[in-house]
């Protein structure tokens, strides 16, 4: 998907997160069906990322409710690529984060 990865970078460059809907605008995924393609599009990157050991650039994005973590499909992608356990989740997602933007200032 044209735009995601740079999106990302950018993202773990800044520290940041940003929601799905907003990413979406962001690389300017058209119309309905915006979020699914997305989020489709984030599961290759995560399988990407499981094969060849790094941290989940998807972690980077975070659901409209949920205080700041991904949506559920993040968690369930992450226990199918057997990274995840099931259990805390903040602080999986606090530690593929840290991760991420540890890596980013390193570039």
């Amino acid at each position: 998907m044209p735009g995601l990865v740079a999106a990302l970078q950018g993202l773990a460059q800044r520290n940041e997160v940003m929601s799905y809907g907003d990413l979406a605008r962001q690389i300017a995924i058209p119309g309905p069906g915006s979020i699914a393609r997305l989020t489709a599009a984030l599961e290759v990157l995560m399988v990407e990322d499981a094969e060849a050991g790094h941290p989940f650039r998807a972690a980077l994005c975070r659901a409209r409710s949920g205080d700041g973590l991904p949506a559920p499909g993040f968690f369930d992608a992450a226990v199918r690529l057997g990274r995840f356990d099931g259990g805390d989740l903040r602080g999986f997602v606090a530690r593929e984060r840290a991760e991420l933007f540890k890596a980013a200032a390193l570039r």
